[in-house]
C-alpha cells in the first residue's frame, strides 16, 4: 500500500491578514508556523518517507525544508511548476473583504459553488485545469513506488490540496467542499493498494499535534 501525504504550507503573514496569495503571489511564514511545522515533523517522525514534492513557492519551499529537517530523514525533495496553487488572476494580493465587493459572485462561487466558478472575468485558473495539471504529479509518484509500500510527501496549498486530494477519491468538482478546507500545516492522507488506479481517505485535515488554537484565518 502506498500512503501519501498532504502538507498545506506554514501559516503566512497573508493568510494572516485574510488576503489571496494564489499561485503568483507569495509572503513569508509566520514565526509561529517554524513550531508548528516542528510539531508534525515530530508528529510524523515515526513513518520513513521516500520523497517530498513541494509547490515552488517559497511558503511551500520552506515548509518542505523546514519539515524534512524536523523529521530527521534523508530524502530528495523534488519541486514541481504543477503543485503551484491556484492561478487566481486579479484576487491574487487582494484581501478576502474587497475580492467580496469586486468578484462577489466569483468568490461565491469559488468557496461554495465550484461547479458553477467561471474565472474567465478575473482572468483565473478552473478547478478541472488546476486537477489537470495537479493529478499527473501524484500519480507518476505513486508509479515510481515499485514497491507498493511507499510514504510519500507532498507539500502544497490549500485551495489546490482541497481539489487534487478530492480529485484523486472521485469527487465531483461540486462536491468537492464536502469535508471542508484544510488548515495551515495540517496533513491529510490517502492510499492506494492498487497502483493508483484508486484511492482511499484515511485521515482528512488532521490537526492534533498543534500546540495552539485554532482561528478562522488558519483553513481555507
Amino acid at each position: 500500500m502506498t500512503k501519501l501525504y498532504f502538507i498545506r504550507h506554514g501559516k503566512t503573514e497573508w493568510n494572516l491578514e485574510g488576503r489571496y496569495q494564489g499561485g503568483q503571489g507569495d509572503s513569508p511564514l509566520l514565526p509561529q508556523s517554524y513550531r508548528d511545522i516542528a510539531s508534525l515533523g515530530h508528529y510524523l517522525s515515526h513513518i520513513k518517507f521516500a520523497r517530498l514534492y513541494t509547490s515552488p513557492l517559497l511558503r511551500a519551499k520552506m515548509t518542505a525544508v523546514y519539515l524534512k529537517e524536523a523529521l530527521g530523514q534523508d530524502f530528495p525533495i523534488i519541486i514541481n511548476e504543477n503543485l503551484r496553487e491556484f492561478n487566481l488572476g486579479k484576487m491574487e494580493g487582494m484581501k478576502f473583504t474587497e475580492v467580496a465587493q469586486r468578484f462577489p459572485k466569483e468568490l461565491a462561487a469559488f468557496r461554495h459553488e465550484p461547479a458553477n466558478y467561471n474565472p474567465a472575468r478575473i482572468s483565473g485558473e478552473t478547478f478541472q485545469a488546476l486537477i489537470d495539471r495537479m493529478q499527473p504529479v501524484v500519480k507518476k509518484a505513486v508509479r515510481l513506488d515499485k514497491t507498493g509500500q511507499q510514504n510519500i510527501l507532498f507539500v502544497s496549498h490549500g485551495a489546490a490540496l482541497v481539489a487534487l486530494i478530492q480529485s484523486l477519491l472521485g469527487t465531483p468538482i461540486a462536491n468537492i467542499r464536502k469535508n471542508g478546507g484544510l488548515t495551515n500545516s495540517s496533513v491529510t492522507i490517502i492510499k492506494t493498494q492498487d497502483h493508483g488506479q484508486k484511492f482511499q481517505l484515511v485521515k482528512w485535515n488532521d490537526t492534533e499535534f498543534l500546540k495552539h488554537r485554532l482561528n478562522a484565518t488558519d483553513t481555507i
